[in-house]
């Protein structure tokens, strides 16, 4: 391969000095790649054209997160209301045990002090009665009673204390049964419009978990086309300025071009691959995967020419800073067999450049 300047006829840029342009050329390098890898990261798997139609559509369906919100704040307001109408009607079950012969020692507190009990609140944990269940539901601060199940529990747990701490002899006892049992009777009956509340409620509520989930997924199909657009936007304008620094940049000389052939043949495997890559990105005859690679750096661009001289320089110095670890040579031993031969192939290149170079 014989390393001869292409191109002469084009001549640098009279505003552009060489290492400005060479220093441009190595910065744009660097944000091209740096949004390669976030447009690839950020593309989404479809093509914009076949689902761009679909995506519109779709989002014509989609309420948006206002209405959401103000959907959910009705629904939430309607459930409270069907609940409180609910535990109304419930009032008057409650109102039933509070006006039967047994139900006199449970209208009130616990007198503890009183009757003596001293071990009462070593035996019950939680004391009720049909007081404090009476203010709880007719509370007006927000502390009261918020489903009707609660309600049924604290009504159960007045029965059962009595029934806990005083024996089965006992008079106290046999009341708090009696009562139960009436009370479990009622509860029973009026449960069918419990659980239809519930199901209605259980229902609304998945309702307004699709229609979240399906915002948030058009959300983020909006997200990701808006990044893949502007991505798109930001590569046309890379492209534009690498298009003017190239027209300003110098041509590489003919020793540039032999001193990267040789410093080729002293990249490590992985990086010899990288440069190879880079050199097929620009020049599709080109084969970096073939078993035998023939490099020809006169038939490559000035821009491929300067992004590998770039790269080939900061691998080199980067070997160069690194300390050698052992497991990892050992590691490296096995691809620098892989790419023995490419490497021979490169080195004979530049061989034969040698033998070349004083041919007019």
């Amino acid at each position: 391969m014989e390393f001869r300047r292409r191109g002469a006829h084009h001549h640098p840029h009279p505003q552009a000095t060489n290492s400005e342009g060479c220093k441009i050329e190595q910065r744009v390098n660097e944000v091209e790649q740096f949004y390669s890898n976030a447009k690839q990261n950020a593309k989404p798997k479809t093509s914009r054209s076949a689902s761009i139609h679909k995506d519109k559509e779709k989002e014509k369906n989609i309420p948006s997160m206002k209405k959401l919100q103000l959907d959910a704040s009705r629904r939430q307001a309607a459930a409270a209301k069907r609940m409180q109408d609910l535990m109304r009607q419930f009032g008057s079950i409650f109102r039933q045990m509070t006006q039967h012969k047994f139900a006199w020692p449970f209208m009130q507190p616990v007198d503890v002090e009183g009757l003596g009990l001293h071990d009462y609140y070593q035996i019950i944990d939680r004391p009720m009665d049909f007081s404090t269940i009476k203010n709880q539901m007719e509370a007006k601060d927000g502390t009261g009673y918020k489903h009707v199940r609660e309600i049924y529990s604290d009504i159960c747990l007045v029965f059962k204390n009595a029934m806990k701490y005083n024996g089965e002899s006992s008079e106290v006892y046999a009341m708090a049964a009696k009562l139960l049992e009436k009370f479990e009777e009622k509860w029973l009956q009026f449960l069918p419009k419990v659980t239809d509340e519930e199901k209605k409620l259980e229902g609304e509520q998945a309702e307004a978990q699709k229609s979240l989930q399906l915002f948030q997924e058009a959300a983020n199909v909006k997200m990701a086309w808006d990044i893949h657009d502007e991505l798109q936007d930001i590569s046309r304008q890379i492209e534009e300025f690498r298009e003017n620094v190239q027209k300003n940049c110098r041509h590489i000389s003919t020793l540039e071009k032999r001193n990267l052939g040789a410093a080729l043949c002293n990249l490590r495997p992985e990086d010899l691959s990288k440069a190879l890559d880079m050199v097929a990105q620009n020049d599709s005859n080109f084969q970096a995967t073939a078993e035998e690679v023939e490099l020809d750096l006169n038939a490559q661009s000035d821009a491929t020419l300067w992004r590998l001289k770039f790269f080939v320089n900061d691998a080199l110095k980067g070997r160069s800073n690194s300390r050698p670890d052992e497991g990892a040579a050992e590691k490296n031993d096995n691809n620098k067999n892989i790419a023995t031969k490419r490497k021979r192939e490169m080195c004979d290149v530049r061989a034969k450049t040698t033998k070349r170079k004083k041919k007019p």
